[in-house]
């Protein structure tokens, strides 16, 4: 068995981690929302597909992000793409209209 992970390893787990980030308040967001990409694994059935594609535009917008400028923005950006990822996920899985609601 591997060793326990520190901050989070697999696909839903992982989103579920960075999601508990961007309900703080947006300067708070950021703070270790990183750590949770280190073992953050995209399953070999969504490989090549939208859902990897905003996987990786995710993981660029937490690295890249510098805590303290334009945190508000950058939240906001995140839980957009947070939900496209969750739409895009439940349309894989054979769900024909998810829909993040209206008050998302």
């Amino acid at each position: 068995m591997p060793a326990k992970s520190e901050f989070g390893r697999g696909f839903v787990v992982n989103l579920m981690l960075l999601s508990r980030h961007f309900g703080l308040p947006p300067e708070r967001a950021f703070y270790g929302a990183a750590d949770h990409l280190n073992d953050f694994t995209v399953p070999e059935q969504f490989r090549g597909t939208e859902i990897e594609e905003l996987v990786e535009r995710l993981r660029k917008q937490v690295i890249w992000h510098q805590p303290g400028t334009l945190d508000k923005e950058d939240a906001a950006d995140v839980k957009r793409l947070l939900n496209r990822l969750a739409v895009a996920i439940d349309r894989e899985l054979g769900i024909p209209d998810p829909d993040t609601g209206k008050y998302d």
